[in-house]
């Protein structure tokens, strides 16, 4: 769905009175399924197979609270559940810099600990920036250190913010020992009246018992004004 239908929702969101200014952004068609099994290094190597599959895209639904249809974050469900280690791993990294429909459970605590995303859900990883969340990631990545860096950068943006990033879809693509991770988002700034979109894709080695982040291949960012 277009972006144009995400502002929207953004901005009916400010109406309702659900945007809390006080939180800032921290730092800023079906596809067919293979398979193919990688050949074994080591008794510690983790197999994947090849695929190509959505895990996250848009969908038009009705909330039966608010009476009104917003356009939402679907995950795919049956793909999350059959994820292997590495793979778990290289969509993990990629939607931690980036909202999945992120929310606080039960209301935001002092230490801003309990922010819930569909995406880290979906992984089973906990809450956004949670030491399940980033010691998973730490030990798959553990042999990167541009990565490891990143991380030490984690953002804490609840859908609520008035700038912010979400993703349009992602895809994942494994061919023999490479993950690839494709996606597009959208960005918003409220504020700014300022709205933005590209699309990107991060290739992932297999080593054995990690994953290293070896190419990342980002279009140019579109830029536009918006009235609300």
């Amino acid at each position: 769905m277009s972006k144009y239908f995400f502002i929207a929702t953004l901005i009916f969101i400010v109406s309702c009175g659900l945007i809390n200014n006080n939180i800032e952004e921290s730092k800023p068609d079906n596809l067919v399924s293979n398979s193919k099994t990688t050949e074994s290094f080591n008794e510690n190597t983790y197999k994947i197979t090849d695929k190509n599959e959505k895990f996250l895209w848009r969908e038009d639904r009705y909330d039966e609270e608010l009476k009104d249809t917003f356009n939402t974050i679907i995950i795919n469900e049956e793909l999350s559940k059959s994820l292997s280690e590495p793979e778990r791993a290289a969509l993990a990294f990629v939607v931690t810099f980036i909202g999945s429909e992120c929310n606080w459970d039960g209301g935001a605590k002092n230490d801003f600990s309990n922010l819930n995303c569909k995406a880290l859900t979906a992984l089973d990883l906990g809450y956004q920036c949670s030491d399940k969340h980033l010691d998973f990631l730490r030990q798959w990545f553990k042999k990167d250190k541009k990565v490891l860096k990143e991380l030490e950068e984690c953002p804490i943006v609840p859908y609520t913010a008035n700038s912010q990033n979400t993703f349009n879809y992602i895809n994942l693509k494994v061919k023999e020992d490479i993950i690839s991770v494709e996606f597009g988002a959208n960005g918003v700034n409220l504020r700014m009246a300022e709205s933005w979109n590209w699309t990107e894709t991060n290739q992932f080695q297999l080593e054995n018992d990690n994953i290293r982040l070896i190419n990342r291949d980002k279009s140019n960012i579109k830029r536009e004004k918006f009235e609300w």
